[in-house]
């Protein structure tokens, strides 16, 4: 039965399904897209049917390749998780991570040398975008850790920690004085990221009764949470922020709370990979010491009441 399965073209298949394109799948598998082209056709014509429609403009998937896809797809990942699990440890092994940048010059990145201490024969490279990287194509991603308040059903979840958004400052800063000019920071948000429009020091100045602030306040906007960290940590007024990124920074008394029970939504926080990618050793051994360090964040967030 196996014998006759056509894997060569089947793999074929799979790419040029996955990623639209013939010439990206030639180029992905290292082979000419005529190749491909002539891989793809050996196995139509086993089948007996069309698994593309060819245009002019490019390719697409009939009913019957979409089929075959979603099944060749889960072969191929299954394989590929199952091979990478009885193979061992490689000395000096990388595993890729994708976040965005304010988490992992935040939390992540001042927290890698305990794992690297642990750990010493794996590495971590951390690539940084506020693009979330697909990791069902993405294939020599590994990791995501993602702020978001959607479910990736398709995906392994391990939560971390949920966040809010509230008013953080340098200790000195005195939210009581009656009068003089208030500089109030903030992150000019993506309109695309979730849950973020109403993270605004307007609706955060309107629970609080705060509505004069805004009369005598001078708006800092910064593209990048982490920008606006920085500045409100050299005392550039007060900053609305995660209560994950500025934790370590209260923990270690270079910030406080503002009015700590005002507070606006966020989102969770939550690892993800491939499923059975996590009963991999370094995936396995990475995720149980994250969990570790957000298990202490947890903590920390709980002990101001979060």
């Amino acid at each position: 039965m196996f014998s006759k399965i056509p894997l060569t073209a089947l793999r074929a298949f799979e790419s040029a399904a996955r990623l639209g394109s013939f010439k990206t799948a030639a180029s992905e598998l290292a082979v000419t897209p005529t190749a491909i082209s002539h891989q793809i056709k050996t196995l139509e014509t086993w089948l007996g049917l069309l698994l593309f429609e060819r245009k002019p403009s490019g390719v697409s998937l009939t009913l019957s390749g979409q089929q075959l896809y979603a099944a060749s797809h889960e072969a191929f990942r299954r394989l590929g998780d199952a091979l990478e699990a009885i193979q061992p440890v490689a000395p000096g092994e990388t595993l890729v991570l994708t976040t965005t940048p304010s988490f992992a010059a935040a939390w992540l990145i001042p927290r890698l040398e305990r794992f690297h201490e642990r750990f010493p024969h794996l590495h971590i490279a951390v690539e940084t975008s506020d693009t979330v990287v697909d990791l069902e194509r993405e294939a020599r991603v590994d990791l995501a850790i993602r702020c978001s308040s959607e479910r990736y059903p398709a995906l392994v979840n391990q939560e971390l920690f949920d966040e809010y958004f509230g008013a953080f400052a340098s200790p000195d800063f005195d939210e009581d004085r009656p009068s003089g000019r208030l500089e109030l920071i903030a992150v000019r948000w993506d309109t695309s990221t979730p849950n973020t429009e109403s993270v605004t020091w307007q609706a955060w100045c309107e629970r609080a009764g705060k509505q004069d602030w805004l009369r005598r306040s001078v708006l800092r906007h910064f593209d990048d949470e982490h920008y606006a960290l920085q500045a409100v940590l050299h005392g550039r007024g007060a900053v609305l922020a995660s209560s994950v990124l500025v934790n370590d920074q209260v923990m270690a008394g270079a910030l406080r709370p503002v009015l700590p029970s005002v507070r606006l939504p966020g989102d969770r926080y939550v690892a993800l990979c491939r499923p059975g990618r996590e009963r991999v050793t370094p995936i396995r051994e990475f995720l149980d010491w994250l969990e570790e360090e957000a298990s202490a964040t947890r903590v920390g967030l709980l002990n101001r009441g979060s």
